[in-house]
């Protein structure tokens, strides 16, 4: 607020919103921040935030620093968002629906446009986490925003640098004018450091590249679907959806600590979670699949899975059964 924007602030900014097909972009210095930053804004006391109960710890956070009254429902289930629109009455009029694009920890994805029908239908608000879907989904990886063909009917789209373009930072794009009110009144945004001007300046270049070369898209889909075949044909649980967040789901801890080490020792470093930040408490091993992997580092890693279920620790990390 005092002298943290400079030009390259506001170009990305202006280039941000430009992507979405939006008129408003706001900047922040982190993803979570992003998050934190729009909800204890948006919302406060007497207001509702609806939000799928996978979401992200960022969003329960900005929901606890609102003030507002937070319902969840159940993952990726409309008919448990409708319910509890219904339930709400004239305050669906003051809700604020939060869900995200892609979700982390399997790799599935939002029913958008189902979603956004509901918006309309109970006259609540939307906003949506692309932080996961950023060049992966739609014409020019908007996200799935885009890919479901709902971008006109989200009010506000968030996300993240350190995904795709390979920063550190955050972003809100909007139609709502009140997304420049939002600067001074979101104390996440206030009373941090501004991203520096190195950080804004390869986040641009990494835009450009991201809408440029529709190539690395491709590459990113090829490699992720090699992979996905690959653990699914070994016999691994795999994420119920195909996409570049590759989950293998584990019954217990030291399944998946054993499965972790065993990769490890054959070269293949990947996420190892384990509960509460997992859904139905599940561990997991996570991979996350990019366009610079080459199809043989692909295929090195399918082996290095392939082989642990050959030895028998498939059985013991929760894979053949």
């Amino acid at each position: 607020m005092a002298n943290g924007s400079y030009d390259g602030h506001r170009l990305l900014e202006e280039e941000l919103a430009d992507f979405y097909g939006k008129a408003h972009g706001m900047v922040f210095s982190t993803g979570y921040q992003a998050n934190l930053g729009m909800l204890s804004s948006l919302a406060g006391p007497g207001d509702v935030i609806l939000i799928d109960a996978d979401c992200h710890a960022s969003i329960y956070d900005g929901c606890r620093l609102s003030g507002a009254d937070m319902v969840r429902f159940r993952h990726n289930d409309t008919a448990s968002l409708e319910k509890r629109l219904k339930r709400l009455g004239e305050r669906a009029s003051r809700t604020l629906i939060v869900v995200e694009g892609l979700y982390s920890m399997l790799g599935d994805t939002a029913p958008l446009a189902e979603i956004a029908a509901l918006k309309h239908a109970y006259g609540a608000y939307l906003m949506v986490d692309e932080a996961h879907s950023l060049g992966v989904y739609g014409p020019q990886g908007e996200g799935v925003t885009a890919y479901a063909d709902v971008g006109g009917d989200v009010d506000f789209i968030v996300g993240t640098f350190s995904k795709s373009l390979a920063g550190i930072g955050g972003f809100c794009v909007s139609d709502h004018e009140a997304l420049e009110q939002v600067r001074y009144a979101s104390r996440p945004y206030i009373f941090t450091a501004s991203p520096s001007p190195s950080v804004i300046a390869s986040t641009r270049a990494a835009l450009r590249q991201l809408r440029d070369r529709p190539e690395l898209r491709e590459r990113l889909w090829d490699n992720a679907d090699a992979l996905y075949r690959s653990l699914t044909d070994t016999g691994y649980r795999v994420g119920p959806e195909l996409s570049p967040v590759v989950a293998v789901l584990l019954d217990t801890r030291e399944e998946a600590l054993a499965l972790w080490h065993g990769l490890l020792e054959n070269g293949v470093y990947v996420n190892l979670v384990f509960p509460p930040a997992t859904p139905d408490g599940k561990s997991l091993v996570r991979c996350s699949v990019s366009a610079a992997h080459t199809p043989e580092q692909i295929e090195w890693i399918g082996e290095a899975f392939a082989s642990l279920a050959e030895d028998g620790s498939a059985q013991r990390a929760g894979g053949r059964g």
